[in-house]
């Protein structure tokens, strides 16, 4: 056999090189192995390859431009594969557009299979339904059967007589044997059957007996459906053995929906279950719960799916249940007149009228000055019912002028004799016109020795007041608060002006009243002290006064006495509010609470977007020239509390009217009530003190404010506050600046000094030369330098000043451009403290 048996010989045919290798091992062992060497493929040209694939040239691309190493062979592959991937990826397109068209048809027949399906279900429910009310009915009436058959068994039996024992069996005479007989009818079997099992399925309470034990333990176990249930279920049978039940008819409603509503308020409503509700929302694609809200347009939709009607309204439709028809004629009733009291301070308002009430009003006031609207009744001796409101007199106290004015049926306006007419005066004339309610003139202190109750006459002309004694229409009394003289005709002229005036009101209506004064008072919470106009309101009556509601716990007269209701024209404090209201808001009484909290959110939701619409108004461009023109504006912010509503607003409008262009006083924050921790706490971060007007501060914000070094400051008079916030503010002021010019020198030569530069050989002219003065150099009657002196020297000694007529050297200060004939101004600065008038 050769060598060369079973095995391939070498050779360089094809691509591939293989060999023979034979392996030796020890103990004469040998192996062949068969060894084969690849080779790299190189791609040559086929000679006719050009020719051949001339058409394909073009698409090939210019060979300069193919990348190194690539044949045309090679590129042509590369284009068709890329040309294939293109077909592919089209073909793919197609293919995807097609499988979403059928995923489309796919799903559009599952939605009507699902339907249909759905249609089915509610079909074969309906007839299962039917078809078990058909089988009860026909168990029910087998039960009947079965019920009269045992009857008509059970007549014989018991007709028939119980035979007598035999003489000697074991059972005694006179009794009947009570044990199953094995001859018993299958009838009766059945029926015992059926006792056990119900027995032992321990639902006793279908077997129409109910045990103590039971009803203690709830049964032998297990849930027990309650009497109720038991009772619905046998009623629900009942109905079905009778002919069916009856489905009841379907009520429909008008749904009053605003332009949001929550979901469980429009199922309510709608008198709809919030599930039923909430399921039709998700039906439309809509996941919410019953405490979201949805806008009308969905309410629409699910309020139409209910089978309702839907009634679009505002949100300012809910305070058209505060809005009250005319009173019919014979509704109305007299009424006592509201009068108010005005005029300038320290005029004897208060006095006056304490003269009236034969009371100390004034002694109880800081300062002597009334500082807030008090209202009071007086029953004179003809026993007439007057209702008096008190106004401040002060200039800070505008607001409660108008306000006093607005609520009220005829203004008093005092004047005193010796003062004539003043500021106050002449604003509280406006304020009644403004009204336009009738005027009566009191002419006060006509008891001391310079009054002149002429003037005062003369003086009221001027602003259209013609009293009756210069042939005019307006009544006019002299009176004196201190003897007493003139205040029988004073009330005399009020009870005339009122029985002009015919007023009248309905007691028996929902209360309607005006906000004179309102307060946070420590114990009793907000009060407000409320003038009846229309209506009765008692204790107990739910109410809104401007952004707070409330119930009435506690209707307080002016003696301080409890009343349970207060007619027209009767000042009471009312107590039971949630918050404190603005004095001036008007008290409506209405029928719920949740109306009350309705309205009380509408207009606090309403009142914050009135702020932020003013506060967006502002262009960009405006408030960046705001905040440049508030970097030269040098604020003092104040954080203040006061005792009511009326002084707290005073003295805001007092304090903000205080600066100029320069300087202005800022309130932080104001409210009503004592001085607090939060107060502190804002105090102390704004870096300000905290103003309290007859306040004071609780212990913990005592304590903060000596922790936290801000300054707290107590008054009790309005006009001391104000001066004190004025004197803070003009503390804020630069002082102004003032030249004194005190000396001029001219400059004779100027010398060269090492160490010093150039210095000028002057002589004073005029004043003395200071070595601490400011000095300007003028040349040509021209200021060319202002600065300081470097140095002053008389011969060769440094000296603090030189006099008129003698000789010294100057050197200017970083300035060397100094020339003779220059001649040189002394002057010093002084600066003066200013303040605000």
């Amino acid at each position: 056999m050769s060598d060369t048996d079973g095995k391939k010989p070498l050779g360089l045919g094809g691509g591939n090189r293989s060999g023979s290798v034979k392996q030796s091992f020890s103990h004469g062992r040998t192996k062949s192995v068969v060894v084969e060497t690849k080779r790299k493929r190189v791609v040559v040209p086929k000679p006719g390859a050009s020719k051949a694939g001339g058409g394909t040239s073009a698409a090939l691309g210019d060979p300069s431009k193919r990348p190194a190493g690539i044949s045309d062979a090679e590129m042509e592959r590369r284009l068709k594969a890329l040309q294939a991937a293109k077909a592919n990826e089209a073909e793919e397109a197609a293919k995807r557009a097609a499988d979403e068209k059928q995923r489309e048809e796919e799903r559009a027949q599952r939605r009507a299979d699902l339907e249909a399906k759905e249609r089915e279900e509610r079909e074969r429910e309906e007839a299962l339904k039917a078809k078990a009310e058909e089988e009860a009915r026909a168990k029910q009436e087998a039960e009947d059967a079965k019920k009269r058959e045992a009857q008509a068994r059970s007549k014989p039996a018991a007709a028939a007589a119980p035979e007598a024992p035999a003489p000697g069996s074991d059972q005694p005479s006179g009794k009947v044997d009570r044990a199953p007989s094995k001859t018993a009818t299958p009838a009766r079997r059945d029926r015992d059957d059926d006792n056990k099992k119900r027995n032992a399925g321990g639902d006793n309470r279908r077997s129409g007996k109910l045990t103590v034990n039971q009803a203690l333990n709830g049964g032998e176990g297990g849930r027990q459906r309650s009497m109720a249930a038991m009772k619905r279920k046998q009623e629900r049978m009942r109905q079905k053995a009778m002919g069916g039940t009856q489905e009841r008819e379907k009520v429909v409603r008008d749904v009053q929906v605003p332009e949001t509503i929550l979901v469980g308020e429009l199922a309510n409503r709608m008198a709809e279950r919030s599930a039923d509700v909430v399921k039709a929302l998700m039906k439309m694609g809509m996941m919410v719960t019953q405490n979201q809200s949805i806008d009308a347009d969905t309410a629409e939709l699910i309020v139409e799916e209910f089978g309702h009607r839907m009634q679009r309204v505002s949100d300012a439709d809910v305070e058209q249940v505060i809005e009250q028809d005319a009173d019919a004629p014979e509704d109305l009733v007299s009424r006592p007149p509201v009068i108010t009291i005005m005029g300038h301070v320290d005029h004897g308002k208060t006095s006056l009228l304490d003269a009236i009430r034969k009371t100390k009003v004034v002694s109880g006031e800081a300062g002597g000055i009334t500082q807030h609207i008090g209202a009071y009744q007086v029953t004179t001796e003809s026993g007439a019912v007057l209702s008096f409101l008190d106004t401040p007199g002060h200039a800070a106290f505008t607001s409660m002028r108008a306000r006093g004015a607005q609520v009220t049926d005829i203004v008093v306006l005092v004047v005193a004799a010796d003062d004539a007419v003043m500021p106050q005066t002449i604003e509280a004339i406006a304020h009644a016109k403004a009204a336009k309610v009738p005027m009566i003139v009191a002419i006060n202190k006509c008891d001391k020795p310079d009054a002149d109750a002429q003037k005062v006459r003369t003086d009221l002309l001027q602003h259209e007041v013609i009293v009756e004694e210069m042939s005019g229409d307006v009544q006019d009394v002299e009176v004196s608060a201190k003897t007493g003289k003139g205040l029988d005709e004073l009330l005399e002229a009020i009870a005339l002006q009122s029985e002009i005036l015919e007023l009248k009101a309905n007691p028996k209506r929902a209360a309607q009243g005006a906000v004179i004064e309102a307060q946070l008072d420590v114990g009793r919470g907000p009060v407000a002290t409320v003038l009846v106009q229309t209506g009765t309101l008692k204790r107990g009556d739910i109410f809104v006064v401007g952004e707070q509601w409330g119930k009435v716990r506690a209707l307080v007269n002016d003696r301080g006495e409890r009343v349970d209701e207060a007619g027209p024209s009767v000042p009471v404090e009312v107590l039971g509010l949630n918050g404190t209201p603005e004095a001036g808001d008007v008290l409506n009484v209405v029928e719920t609470e949740a109306q009350a909290r309705e309205i009380a959110e509408y207009r606090e939701q309403a009142a914050k977007d009135k702020r932020a619409a003013a506060g967006a108004a502002t262009t960009l461009d405006q408030m960046m020239a705001k905040a440049k023109a508030d970097q030269t504006v040098a604020e003092l912010p104040i954080v203040m509390k006061a005792d009511v509503q009326g002084s707290a607003e005073a003295i805001v409008q007092a304090v903000e009217k205080i600066g100029n262009d320069e300087v202005r006083v800022r309130v932080l924050h104001y409210g009503v009530g004592a001085i607090t921790e939060s107060d502190i706490g804002l105090a102390e971060a704004s870096g300000c003190p905290v103003i309290g007007f007859n306040v004071r501060a609780n212990a913990p914000a005592r304590n903060a404010a000596n922790q936290k070094g801000v300054e707290i400051r107590y008054y009790s008079v309005i006009y001391d506050l104000v001066d004190d916030i004025k004197a803070a503010a003009s503390g804020l002021l630069s002082a102004e600046i003032r030249e004194n010019f005190i000396g001029y020198a001219n400059i004779k030569e100027v010398f060269k000094v090492t160490g010093v530069g150039k210095v000028a050989g002057c002589l004073v002219t005029e004043g003395v030369a200071r070595r601490s003065a400011g000095v300007r150099l003028l040349r040509d009657n021209v200021v060319i330098h202002e600065g300081t002196l470097k140095t002053l020297k008389r011969f060769k000694d440094e000296v603090k000043e030189v006099q008129s007529g003698q000789e010294c050297g100057m050197a200017f200060e970083a300035y060397d451009d100094i020339r003779p004939d220059d001649v040189i101004e002394i002057f010093e600065r002084e600066e003066v403290e200013r303040s605000l008038t």
